[in-house]
């Protein structure tokens, strides 16, 4: 195998080569079935230094001038993706040339990433600078009306950001938790708490 990119932040067993890391990228969007954006599929393959940032960038990039790759619509304001007739058929022809593990590696993060951006569009968190630290907003969703929101402090800006990344872990839970203390409810508080407890640890 002709080794065709950088070496620079590539873990023992990732990509060397282009055509390596255009499979890879093919096969995601063949396995996840989604349209998904630049950014998601670079941090995938990135998650794990499966592949050189530049790298990825540029086979993305190659991808898309060589019709493989189809732009569809916007989610956030960044454009998205999903594979021609012809990228259909790298995917099938070519993921035995990936070894197992880096396609693992790189379809979990992918799964994980996509789950991650929903949550996030469909419930939010605002963080806004007071002079006395931060308010953090947190707001569950329901679809057309919002069943929780509440507002927590927090003296410094990385508390704040931990509020808000442990709420966008589990922001079912959160409000099943505070349903369920709200209405007394010892069975279901248990539930919730314990929830909370398995996905921290």
């Amino acid at each position: 195998m002709l080794f065709n990119t950088f070496d620079e932040g590539i873990a023992p067993g990732g990509l060397r080569s282009k055509y390596e890391i255009k499979t890879l990228i093919c096969y995601l969007y063949y396995s996840v079935r989604e349209n998904m954006s630049r950014s998601l599929i670079i941090e995938a393959i990135r998650e794990d230094e499966l592949a050189n940032f530049f790298e990825v960038s540029a086979a993305f990039d190659e991808l898309v001038g060589d019709n493989n790759l189809i732009k569809g619509g916007e989610i956030d304001g960044e454009p998205t993706y999903s594979l021609s007739e012809n990228g259909k058929m790298i995917a099938e022809q070519l993921d035995t040339t990936l070894a197992y593990s880096v396609k693992e590696k790189a379809l979990k993060c992918a799964l994980k990433l996509l789950a991650e951006r929903k949550t996030e569009r469909e419930n939010f968190v605002n963080i806004n600078h007071t002079e006395n630290g931060y308010e953090v907003e947190c707001t569950v969703s329901g679809g057309e009306l919002d069943l929780l929101s509440f507002r927590l402090y927090a003296p410094e800006l990385e508390q704040a950001e931990i509020i808000k990344k442990s709420f966008l872990s589990y922001p079912s839970t959160v409000y099943k938790t505070m349903l369920a203390l709200m209405t007394k409810d010892r069975d279901n508080v248990g539930e919730a708490l314990e929830e909370v407890y398995g996905q921290i640890d």
